[in-house]
């Protein structure tokens, strides 16, 4: 039986395409040598990815310090000449203000079961951004509380211990097969791909093109 719902935050419950992410991209193609959009996505994501994984418990870091090292590697390798300030800025709204995708205040607001956001993002940014769109949850396990991002499963463990329920008790949804699917599935608990743009072939797991075709 189901008794918690693990919603991942950034490209699940936010949008990826916000106007702030886009004037980033904008500062990026404009006032460095990542000129095609593309590129830059893939250079800067990259390096998001990459922090991710590789900053790690005693390594960790918040993602203030991670944006500042990504500027960092852009002047120095991409000849990044915007105002440092400004960009942080921006970056920083972006995980305030992303707006929510239409289907996930009716989807936690009509399920009956506990949803806990679990996300990479700062606890503190992800706060504001739920206060301000007035959603209201069970909880937020972010990870800072265990120095570990998703796919690493020490998130999802600490999403079970908060929730006081066994792994086969909970499912977590996620619009990644790396870091939502992959790391439910290492942890026990049940995973369901959200995949908006419906190109999965996945067979082996539940996927759904919206949170509407789901019911808890």
């Amino acid at each position: 039986m189901i008794k918690a719902i693990f919603l991942d935050y950034t490209g699940t419950m936010v949008r990826e395409d916000d106007p702030y992410t886009k004037q980033l991209l904008k500062i990026f193609i404009t006032s460095s040598s990542l000129r095609d959009p593309k590129e830059a996505l893939r250079v800067v994501w990259g390096m998001i990815k990459k922090s991710e994984w590789e900053d790690y418990q005693e390594t960790f870091i918040k993602k203030d310090e991670m944006v500042e090292r990504i500027l960092d590697i852009c002047e120095k390798e991409y000849q990044l000449c915007a105002d440092r300030k400004t960009v942080h800025d921006i970056w920083r709204d972006s995980w305030i203000h992303a707006p929510l995708f239409d289907d996930v205040k009716p989807f936690v607001q009509r399920c009956s079961l506990p949803v806990y956001v679990v996300t990479n993002d700062d606890l503190c940014y992800v706060e504001q951004s739920l206060r301000e769109k007035e959603l209201s949850v069970a909880g937020i396990i972010s990870a800072e509380l265990v120095r570990a991002c998703k796919p690493h499963r020490e998130i999802l463990e600490e999403a079970v211990r908060v929730a006081a329920v066994d792994p086969s008790e909970a499912v977590m949804i996620g619009d990644s097969e790396t870091s939502d699917v992959r790391c439910a599935l290492e942890t026990g608990i049940v995973p369901i791909l959200l995949d908006r743009k419906g190109t999965s072939d996945r067979t082996d797991i539940r996927v759904v093109r919206s949170l509407e075709e789901l019911s808890f």
